[in-house]
């Protein structure tokens, strides 16, 4: 084909811009999905390890602090189990924390729509954009007009390169979201696994510990306001 690629565009109308805009917007997604998913189950496992060590000292606000100062998104959940340590029934922490970690597993799958959405209609917009592209070139030619088949066979081909580019950007869509939704998956696994270690160990702190860890954060929190007031 002789075709310049502003030509080929502009065989399906509108359709071949569309289906440009699905191709940047998935690799969008793809960018932003691999920076939210970058070193997660690294970062988790290293805060796992911190506080779970605390856990078995008993140190329960070192593993605290080692919470609030984490970048990783396990943090929420551990945070959620030590605020609710000590604070009402035992048997309401657990499902709290989970509560928690559901949430965190769902912020993993966010956007992963959008890949899917391309996936499936791409196809279909590319056809589309061939049907208007034929149409239009079939339009041209007069009605007196001897049409030969070199004549037909060129503006055929230009117009189902929309159909090609359709088919191209929903297979890379549909790749990209299979990987990023399995990779959830597996994080979401491996958080599960490190939240009920966490459990495990937070279950076996005596309400002694509790009680004397919350002493010392209302005690340190009355110092902070006395020196307030002194000042």
């Amino acid at each position: 084909m002789d075709s310049s690629v502003w030509d080929l565009m502009g065989h399906g109308g509108y359709a071949m811009w569309l289906i440009v805009a699905f191709s940047v917007i998935a690799m969008a997604v793809a960018i932003e999905r691999a920076y939210a998913q970058w070193q997660f189950t690294t970062r988790a496992r290293n805060l796992a390890e911190i506080v779970n060590r605390c856990l078995d000292k008993g140190a329960i606000s070192e593993g605290r602090t080692a919470c609030e100062r984490s970048p990783s998104p396990l943090a929420d959940v551990f945070l959620v189990g030590y605020e609710r340590l000590g604070r009402g029934k035992r048997e309401h922490l657990a499902p709290a924390v989970h509560r928690e970690r559901m949430r965190v597993g769902a912020d993993l799958k966010s956007r992963l729509w959008i890949l899917g959405t391309i996936g499936a209609t791409a196809p279909f917009v590319g056809l589309f954009g061939t049907v208007i592209g034929i149409m239009s070139a079939m339009g041209r030619f007069k009605k007196d007009e001897v049409v030969t088949m070199g004549m037909v066979s060129k503006p055929i081909s230009e117009a189902l390169v929309v159909t090609a580019a359709g088919i191209l950007v929903a297979v890379e869509a549909v790749i990209l979201f299979n990987f990023f939704n399995q990779r959830a998956s597996r994080i979401a696994t491996e958080m599960k696994l490190l939240t009920d270690e966490f459990l495990e160990l937070l279950g076996e702190v005596p309400p002694e510990s509790t009680e004397v860890e919350g002493g010392r954060a209302k005690t340190a929190a009355k110092g902070k306001d006395d020196g307030r007031q002194a000042a």
